[in-house]
């Protein structure tokens, strides 16, 4: 078994931050398989293109012949599974993409590696290790009052991404019971940060806002997450790849809540300061819009534990993290225009078209 580890997912948002901190650190060679849909984008590993540490694969990782072919000829010590339909709107649009990706293509994931540690000699065996990425989105909504989600909170998902999210962790869970696979897994609350797909809140709002269009507010902006900086994440994960005792869930957490509408005010009022119109401020373009169905009113997560066992806690606060991303965004229009050329704009346009809303 080699120095060498297989990221699924590696051209996603968070995959793509999780590959290029790898390779920059030095940590060994990391071999990315990506079916490239919507979301990934080699852009993304643009940095890293060249370097012998990366090995892009475009598979599926429902396709067991490449998974099969893919880990007999690296010999990886531990596989990072990041690759997952992502996004609560689009779920609710068409839900079988997500049980094909999320359900059926981890269990096919998981068939594969557990055929490939099963043969391994003795001692890999006890050292290889399969991390599951999920969301804290499976635990289901918190009253403003309730306390935070810990790892031994009931899973309630309300929406067929977090159900589909939620399926794939029993799997997981399964399959380190049944079978002995050492697995991981990690629950995260709302990432941030570079490299984002401009779906999602805070890449919609910057770029929006820029464009001269609507922000978009679903409701009255009183839903709540709790954000986290995507190299906090990346920096979580390595940690309980390192050192999480197998079999165990560990929650990844910003310790920032913030309402949608702090968050929107937040980013336009940091835009205001580094590229202000030429008349009036950002916030004019606020609107808000009809709710989505079955929308979670909160999101909270205790990193009490990953603190506690392995010492990790965010390097950076949401004042640090949003004007890192900010400035991110401003200073790669080109990645931004690549994006929002294509696919993005067909989803945009499906999406605020059936609320009655003209956004794009």
């Amino acid at each position: 078994m080699k120095n060498c580890i297989v990221v699924t997912g590696g051209a996603g948002f968070i995959g793509s931050n999780f590959v290029n901190e790898w390779v920059k650190h030095g940590l060994g060679k990391v071999i990315n398989l990506d079916k490239l849909t919507y979301a990934g984008n080699l852009e993304n590993l643009a940095e890293i293109q060249h370097n012998p540490d990366h090995v892009f694969v475009h598979a599926d990782i429902g396709d067991r012949e490449a998974v099969q072919k893919l880990l007999a000829a690296h010999q990886p010590r531990a596989v990072v599974n990041f690759a997952a339909e992502s996004h609560v709107d689009r779920s609710i649009h068409g839900p079988g993409e997500f049980i094909e990706t999320n359900v059926v293509g981890t269990f096919h994931l998981l068939e594969e590696v557990r055929a490939y540690w099963g043969a391994l000699g003795a001692t890999d065996k006890t050292q290889f290790r399969f991390l599951h990425v999920s969301t804290d989105e499976v635990y289901g909504s918190l009253s403003a009052t309730d306390p935070a989600f810990k790892e031994t909170n009931a899973y309630e998902p309300n929406s067929p991404y977090s159900a589909s999210k939620a399926a794939s962790d029993h799997l997981v869970r399964a399959y380190h019971h049944t079978y002995g696979l050492p697995t991981l897994t990690t629950n995260c609350s709302n990432n941030y940060g570079p490299y984002h797909f401009p779906e999602k809140l805070i890449p919609l709002v910057i770029h929006n806002a820029l464009q001269g269009k609507p922000l978009p507010i679903y409701g009255n902006g009183s839903n709540v997450r709790d954000w986290l900086y995507v190299t906090d994440h990346c920096s979580a994960i390595r940690r309980v790849l390192e050192d999480g005792t197998v079999g165990e869930t560990y929650n990844i957490g910003g310790w920032n809540e913030k309402t949608n509408l702090d968050v929107v005010h937040t980013l336009c009022d940091i835009l205001d300061q580094e590229q202000p119109k030429a008349q009036g401020s950002y916030r004019d373009q606020i609107t808000f819009v009809v709710d989505r169905p079955g929308h979670d009113q909160r999101y909270a997560i205790d990193a009490t534990k990953i603190e506690r066992e392995l010492g990790w806690k965010p390097a950076e606060t949401f004042e640090t993290g949003i004007h890192k991303t900010v400035k991110w965004y401003l200073a790669h229009p080109q990645w931004v225009n690549n994006i929002t050329s294509g696919e993005y704009k067909n989803w945009v346009s499906q999406n605020y078209k059936e609320r009655g809303e003209e956004l794009a």
